[in-house]
């Protein structure tokens, strides 16, 4: 029905636009190419608000559900651009939309805002210095991804005030991703309710565009919370009942299960509440499991196997199962192809920055620091990759927008604002990611991501074919069924403790863009600093 809807409305809004003074929605390929040359053009001339963007997200260094100085600051920039806020979307405090336009089509663009726990690190310099030691940071760039969504959209918003054209245009920030907290409650909330297409950016070493089903899991978030009772740990033991031996019998039984899961299973854990002091039995126990497969079907497992365990731990201990509560899920990932494919040519029109030698300085002594090959910035696009074999997947990583990309036409577009060869969730992710290598990425990938937008706004068969992908072949034979349920409530709680404790000491480090350029400026750091070669006693006998 949708579908049929979308292919009877491209024609009618095509008429609407051939009033005078007013461009058509569709145009000829001569006259698309300028429009998009000049949205290339308009993204430069906004260059400088693509690095105030990336450097002030990298200073505030938000975790997962508490991106509140984020949200303040981006919503804020969004207003003055005549942009629709609505805060607190999807009954999370600190996500929200940022809505421009009227009529169709509807394009949402998204990307992540969240931090990592104990990340925090010095821009610009190729080895552990952080500017908070221990504060959470950016450790894997999610600070740039709005920067290439917002410049791209107000690139766009120019051409489309002028022109008089049709559209909306929806900003959504990524919350608690680190988590996979969000985006199915965007989802099950009706955040994208109408929405024809929805690009999404996440960073990169390079540019990156796939279609069909990704590699990479799905994934279900649970923590099994125990209930036991408190004694005397010396002087009466007998008496206690141990809700941290339930969570560490738990665990020790999922170590027997990894022996018995496929290659491509993934699984960790981390105890969250263990006790309050040694001499205390502990009355309650938190074990937080992420469980990570490449279906619906095969994480399922892993989780009903889970909450066997937990069962029989409680039997073991004398222990009740308080809650088995779902944090959040990831569904595994599948792209538009005829979105991929107008987006991948769009990067081919763009191609890679241009490097310094100072950017590359920076890449090569970060590199040897983390002992990897020694290869600089990337040089060459890759090709448009096409679907991944799950049934020969070795899994990995999960993102989230897998769940959106189920209900909805999605892509992703990775864009070249980081360093090859970190190891990811780690001090060493972060280091390029408030200087000119992550401005020149995200300037690019904002180019990129605006040419994409012309073309959904101009060629309405685009969209139509989106929605045929979508309809006959990727969804005709899968159902998107949520891991989330309808009485399961956003983790809003997240990282709330660790932000109040780390918060007062970062907001010293604020960037601020009234009185000085860059985010490197204002600390005082000489891009790009590396570690320098020890002279070894060969070279002059001194030593190291």
């Amino acid at each position: 029905m949708r579908l049929i809807a979308r292919r009877v409305l491209a024609p009618i809004l095509t008429l609407a636009l051939l009033a005078p003074g007013v461009l058509s929605a569709q145009v000829d390929d001569d006259r698309l190419e300028a429009l998009k040359a000049e949205a290339q053009q308009n993204v430069q001339n906004n260059a400088k608000m693509v690095q105030e963007i990336v450097d002030m997200l990298y200073s505030f260094g938000e975790l997962g559900m508490q991106e509140f100085e984020t949200q303040r600051y981006l919503t804020g920039l969004l207003e003055d651009e005549g942009f629709e806020i609505e805060l607190g979307v999807a009954g999370m405090p600190s996500a929200w939309t940022a809505r421009w336009g009227s009529g169709s089509p509807v394009i949402a663009l998204g990307s992540d805002v969240d931090g990592i726990p104990q990340s925090n690190q010095k821009p610009g310099v190729g080895y552990r210095d952080a500017v908070v030691d221990l504060a959470p940071g950016h450790g894997e760039g999610h600070n740039s991804g709005q920067a290439v969504n917002i410049v791209a959209a107000l690139a766009v918003k120019e051409i489309m005030e002028r022109e008089g054209l049709s559209g909306t245009l929806l900003i959504w920030p990524g919350v608690a991703e680190e988590q996979v907290a969000s985006k199915a409650y965007f989802v099950r909330e009706g955040v994208f309710d109408g929405v024809d297409v929805n690009l999404f950016t996440h960073v990169s070493s390079n540019f990156g565009m796939s279609w069909g089903q990704a590699g990479g899991n799905a994934l279900w978030s649970v923590q099994f919370k125990f209930n036991g009772e408190t004694a005397h740990s010396a002087g009466s033991p007998w008496r206690g009942r141990s809700a941290l031996d339930a969570a560490m019998l738990m665990a020790q039984a999922w170590e027997y299960k990894r022996e018995h899961l496929q290659p491509a299973a993934r699984s960790h854990y981390i105890i969250v509440d263990g006790g309050d002091q040694p001499n205390v039995v502990p009355q309650r126990s938190t074990i937080w499991f992420y469980f990570r497969e490449r279906d619906y079907e095969k994480t399922k497992e892993m989780y009903d196997a889970a909450v066997k365990m937990a069962e029989g731990a409680a039997l073991m201990t004398g222990t009740q199962i308080d809650t088995i509560m779902t944090v959040g899920a990831a569904y595994g990932r599948h792209f538009s192809r005829p979105v991929a494919e107008a987006t991948y040519a769009n990067i081919q029109a763009v191609g890679l920055p241009e490097w310094s030698e100072d950017d590359q300085t920076l890449a090569r002594g970060l590199q040897e620091e983390l002992g990897v090959t020694v290869r600089g910035l990337a040089d060459s696009l890759p090709e448009l990759a096409g679907p991944v074999d799950l049934s020969r997947s070795l899994g990995g990583g999960s993102d989230d927008i897998g769940d959106i990309s189920w209900n909805m036409p999605t892509v992703t577009l990775r864009y070249p604002s980081n360093i090859p060869g970190g190891p990811g969730h780690n001090w060493a992710n972060g280091i390029a990611m408030a200087t000119p290598i992550a401005h020149k990425g995200a300037v690019a990938g904002a180019e990129v991501q605006a040419r994409t937008l012309l073309d959904l706004l101009l060629k309405p068969e685009l969209i139509d074919e989106a929605w045929t992908y979508f309809n006959d072949v990727q969804t005709a034979e899968e159902e998107y069924i949520p891991f989330i349920t309808e009485h399961d409530q956003p983790a809003i709680w997240l990282n709330e403790d660790i932000m109040a404790r780390w918060r007062p000491l970062m907001r010293e480090f604020y960037y601020d863009p009234s009185r000085f350029d860059t985010y490197l400026e204002q600390l005082g750091i000489e891009y790009p600093t590396v570690r320098t070669k020890p002279i070894s006693q060969d070279d002059d006998g001194a030593g190291n």
